[in-house]
């Protein structure tokens, strides 16, 4: 999912000599980071060198994964690197990057359908506002993984305990509930 302004199309940064970006929409210079975010807000850009004009959007969202890669927090397992890195000149080198789009695709399709599941499983029950305060942490913590969000300020969900409920009520409500969860997770898993 693409956000652009309508009528303008992809924002163009151009990348000096100096290795400095410069976002020709704001005329600013940004940073990776700042092409970092405009990705998990879902802005559609184009990165071009300055002096050949030549797109080397590729190779930015590459630099930008491997300095997110370095922070510590990876998701690129080793196995996974190396069998990627062995389809590189194999004959089936061409089919990969579909492949790997497919997957991506289908894996936010799941989430999605996960969440419905789990909003529906409480839409009748009187937790049905503790649920949605729950979904709502959730979102905020897997927000990084859908383009075109912007996160909550984590936390806030959690702030608003259930109405009337001790918290030893809340607790036992929320393990009935989890145990409820996981059986209907069980039998969707069937």
């Amino acid at each position: 999912m693409k956000k652009t302004i309508p009528g303008d199309g992809p924002v163009t940064i151009k990348k000096y000599a100096n290795r400095r970006l410069y976002n020709t929409e704001t005329s600013s210079y940004i940073t990776l980071e700042h092409l970092a975010a405009m990705t998990r807000e879902g802005r559609d850009f184009k990165v071009i060198d300055a002096k050949s004009e030549e797109d080397i959007t590729h190779n930015i969202l590459t630099q930008i994964i491997m300095e997110e890669e370095q922070r510590g927090q990876t998701m690129l397992p080793v196995p996974f690197l190396r069998q990627l890195i062995s389809m590189y000149g194999d004959s089936m080198q061409a089919m990969v990057p579909g492949y790997l789009e497919a997957s991506m695709d289908s894996f936010r399709r799941n989430q999605q359908q996960f969440k419905s599941a789990v909003e529906g499983a409480f839409a009748n029950s009187p937790f049905a506002e503790l649920a949605k305060q729950n979904m709502a942490m959730f979102e905020a913590a897997t927000a990084a993984f859908k383009p075109g969000t912007v996160p909550g300020t984590p936390g806030e969900a959690a702030a608003t305990p259930a109405a009337g409920l001790s918290k030893d009520e809340e607790i036992a409500a929320l393990k009935a509930e989890l145990g409820r969860l996981n059986d209907k997770v069980e039998k969707l898993g069937s």
